[in-house]
C-alpha cells in the first residue's frame, strides 16, 4: 500500500440535467493533469457504450464497464477510476470497486441517477448509497415545465408519463417515441407532462 494515497468510494447523484456527465468529464480531467493513471467508464451512454458524452457537447472516449469485474489484480497500477452511468453498475460490481478502495487506495469517483423513471432506486445506485464513503447530490438545480424544483426521471410517451416499463431505454429519444424530462413529485405522480422537453 502506497502511503501517500488515499482511496475513496464517492458517489455523485442527480435527476437528468444535473450535470453530472459533465462533471465526470471535469474530474477525469483533473485527476489526470497531474499525471495520475486513471480509467473512464460508462455503460449505456446516450452516444453508445464507448464514449462519456453531456448534454452540453463535450465527450470523451470510455471504456464500458458491462461485464467488468474489477477485480485488485487487474487494475493494480490504476490511480483512479471515474464511472457515468453508475446506476447501470450490478451490485457485484459495486462491491469490487469498494475492494480496490480498500486494498489498492484506488479513488473511484462514480456519477448516475438515484431512480428510475418509476422513481424506483437502481439496484447499482443503492448498493452504491450502502457502500460509498461519501454520497453527494450534484447540486445544479433542475426545474419541471411548472417552475418546481425537479428531481423525478420520467418516461413520457405519447405526451403521457409513463409509470410502467422496462427499467432500461436508453437515450433522449428513448426509442418508439418516447422521450425523457426531469419533473417535481406532482406533476410525476400526476402524470401531467408538458409537450416541451427540456434539453
Amino acid at each position: 500500500m502506497d502511503v501517500g494515497r488515499d482511496g475513496q468510494l464517492v458517489f455523485y447523484f442527480g435527476p437528468m440535467d444535473s450535470g453530472k456527465s459533465t462533471l465526470a468529464l471535469q474530474m477525469y480531467h483533473n485527476l489526470a493533469r497531474p499525471g495520475k493513471h486513471g480509467l473512464l467508464f460508462t455503460h449505456l451512454d446516450r452516444q453508445g457504450d464507448n464514449v462519456v458524452s453531456s448534454r452540453l457537447g463535450v465527450s470523451m472516449t470510455a471504456l464500458n464497464f458491462g461485464g467488468e469485474r474489477f477485480e485488485p489484480d487487474v487494475f493494480a497500477t490504476v490511480d483512479f477510476i471515474v464511472i457515468d452511468e453508475a446506476q447501470f453498475l450490478s451490485e457485484e460490481q459495486v462491491e469490487g470497486l469498494a475492494v480496490l478502495v480498500d486494498e489498492n487506495d484506488v479513488e473511484v469517483y462514480a456519477f448516475g441517477l438515484a431512480t428510475d423513471f418509476r422513481t424506483k432506486l437502481f439496484s447499482g445506485s443503492k448498493r452504491l448509497f450502502e457502500l460509498a464513503d461519501e454520497v453527494i447530490l450534484v447540486q445544479l438545480r433542475t426545474f419541471c415545465w411548472c417552475g418546481r424544483r425537479a428531481f423525478l426521471n420520467a418516461r413520457i410517451l405519447d405526451g403521457k408519463v409513463m409509470h410502467s416499463g422496462p427499467t432500461v431505454l436508453v437515450g433522449d429519444t428513448g426509442g418508439e417515441g418516447a422521450q425523457y424530462a426531469v419533473l417535481c413529485r406532482r406533476h410525476h405522480r400526476s402524470g401531467q407532462a408538458e409537450a416541451t422537453f427540456v434539453d
